[in-house]
């Protein structure tokens, strides 16, 4: 970490900290004066002294969460609308869909991490099932279709509204079970949460 990040952890040097405190006075002036509030009718609303709402507004006072919460609910606003919270960011996922042969990859996670999500549509006719072994976990919806699972010595079956986990280090493979694609969700990491498998083996009733 260089000095000026420290500075800005530390809250000294003009960091980002001390920026947004510098910036509650004159919030609260101007949401007041909108309001047509005079400081004593502020004062007697929240029990903070005139003084101290005075010297607050022209940035002599520190702003402190006791002094926060009850402008907040006296001016009817969010705390964040005070301390110009930041917005909070775009929380939906521009997944962009990756073609690997006969297999389209969708990732539905952004950050890096154990676990890991993805929506899969395999198309038939890929290559020949080749069972692979890799560290990890995985745990899989089927969405529509008929989805081949070929895990050890299993040949399992999964349809639409199935599921299915299995640690990733037994041989495995899946794929359409069928002509038709199959479409399903994929969670991947290093640890899962444990599923009934609710499917039964090909050839049984």
């Amino acid at each position: 970490m260089d000095d000026t990040a420290r500075d800005d952890t530390n809250g000294t040097g003009g960091g980002a900290y001390e920026r947004v405190l510098s910036e509650v006075g004159p919030r609260l002036r101007r949401l007041r004066q909108e309001r047509g509030v005079t400081l004593a009718a502020l004062s007697e609303v929240t029990g903070i002294s005139v003084s101290t709402l005075s010297r607050l507004e022209s940035g002599g006072r520190r702003a402190t969460l006791e002094l926060l919460l009850p402008l907040a609910q006296a001016h009817q606003v969010p705390l964040d609308e005070l301390v110009g919270a930041p917005e909070v960011g775009d929380p939906r996922v521009r997944a962009v869909p990756v073609r690997r042969g006969d297999r389209t990859v969708v990732p539905l996670t952004r950050q890096p991490g154990a676990l890991q999500a993805f929506k899969l549509v395999i198309d038939p006719g890929g290559e020949p099932p080749e069972q692979r072994t890799h560290e990890g976990y995985e745990w899989f919806y089927v969405l529509s279709g008929r989805l081949r699972l070929l895990l050890a010595d299993r040949d399992v079956e999964l349809r639409a509204g199935e599921a299915a986990e299995f640690d990733t280090r037994l041989p495995h493979w899946f794929g359409p079970a069928g002509d038709e694609p199959v479409e399903l969700l994929s969670l991947f990491g290093r640890q899962g949460e444990r599923m009934h498998v609710r499917a039964r083996p090909r050839g049984q009733g």
